[in-house]
């Protein structure tokens, strides 16, 4: 087996991850009940400045290592089955459970929402639920538009976003590929330097959104998400990169350690007080935020294709349940922080109940989800599920 084949048939180490961003997506949500000054469907009155920094922190790589780790899974994926086949599939795996969440999943964090602005008469959730079927329902005049009237994606905008994001790579690489030039996007990938690459890197990304899409402008996050996508997707299994990213883990990790430092102290100093940074000053502050979140981003990828490439028991299990926690745990979240509000319960009990009650309702949830065939459909699990023999190395790959 070459290094190619050896680097397709066992990258457990991306499906490791992607649980574990997942994962960290519920501590990240509980978080924003807590931080203050940062918007939410509803607040917890035990608030935090000080969990800005945190949240910071996880904000600079969590969303673009997840985008990238998508598009890496589409090359990958892309690999074994036909455009069509893959069409079909990614259509069907993302609009069901985006749909079944909007109208059944969604709506109770839109009813603590109005009840704790007190947007609500005292109504049951069963009597909000039947008037959230009325579109021009008088309860929701001051709510805004989403999907439809007062209906939105909320937390699982990520899975519509990944369908368009989806189409739209797979248009640029049909046109790319009839004209020949998909050979000279990958060369970077497969020849460069790491340090090279990363400073590329950082200074397109700075570029783009200088240029681009500015910060604050409309669709600058489906922008950035669109971008990381196409990066994983470039970066596919290029071997070179890997053994690179793992060779260089710990060079990134200082580089990402030293450049949160200056994002972070630039924050609290100048970006909080000040009027937005416009020019070169615009360029310089995105030139840190980019070599932070490249920066880390390359750590991660860097340690777990060192250390987490190989299979484990669990894996499997946890890799198929992450579809399921992601679609439940914002609901759960909120919902437990509206009922425990009730008990006046303290800035440490509070939040620690939120976060091991929604990771024990989930587990129940995707327990029930698992064992039937509807369930499975509605929330993008495979409906058959082949038997794995021991010889067999491929894992699933992420979605």
């Amino acid at each position: 087996m070459n290094n190619e084949q050896a680097l397709l048939t066992r990258r457990y180490d991306l499906d490791w991850l992607r649980v574990l961003v997942f994962g960290l997506l519920i501590f990240y949500h509980v978080g924003m009940l807590y931080v203050a000054d940062w918007g939410y469907h509803y607040k917890s009155n035990y608030q935090s400045e000080s969990l800005q920094s945190l949240m910071i922190f996880l904000n600079q790589w969590r969303l673009p290592l997840l985008f990238l780790i998508s598009g890496i899974a589409i090359r990958f994926f892309l690999n074994k089955v036909s455009l069509v086949r893959f069409i079909g599939l990614r259509t069907l795996r993302l609009w069901v459970p985006l749909l079944f969440g909007i109208w059944v999943v969604v709506p109770p964090q839109l009813y603590v929402e109005m009840m704790a602005k007190g947007d609500l008469p005292a109504i049951s959730y069963h009597e909000f639920y039947l008037a959230f079927f009325d579109l021009s329902h008088p309860y929701f005049e001051n709510y805004p538009s989403g999907i439809f009237p007062h209906v939105d994606v909320n937390h699982l905008w990520y899975i519509r976003e990944l369908w368009y994001f989806s189409i739209y790579l797979l248009l640029a690489y049909g046109l790319l590929s009839v004209v020949r030039l998909m050979p000279y996007l990958y060369a970077p990938f497969r020849n460069w330097s790491i340090t090279v690459l990363f400073v590329v890197l950082v200074l397109v990304m700075s570029l783009l959104q200088l240029l681009v899409f500015p910060e604050g402008s409309e669709g600058t996050r489906k922008a950035l998400g669109f971008s990381f996508l196409c990066w994983g997707f470039l970066m596919g299994w290029e071997y070179n990169l890997w053994q690179q990213l793992s060779q260089h883990r710990r060079r990134f990790l200082a580089i990402a350690v030293v450049s949160f430092m200056v994002l972070i102290t630039y924050y609290h100093l100048y970006y909080t007080s000040s009027e937005p940074a416009q020019g070169l000053a615009y360029l310089l502050e995105r030139l840190v935020v980019f070599t932070n979140r490249w920066a880390w981003i390359f750590a991660i990828l860097g340690y777990a294709h060192h250390h987490l490439n190989r299979p484990h028991r669990w894996l499997r299990y946890l890799n198929e349940a992450v579809y399921p926690y992601y679609i439940l745990h914002q609901t759960f979240i909120i919902v437990l922080a509206y009922v425990l509000s009730a008990y006046q319960l303290g800035p440490i009990i509070e939040p620690i109940l939120v976060i091991v009650l929604t990771f024990l309702l989930c587990g129940l949830g995707f327990e029930i989800i698992r064992r039937s065939a509807v369930l499975r459909l509605l929330f993008g699990l495979k409906i058959e599920q082949p038997i794995k023999t021991k010889k067999e190395l491929t894992p699933k790959m992420p979605n």
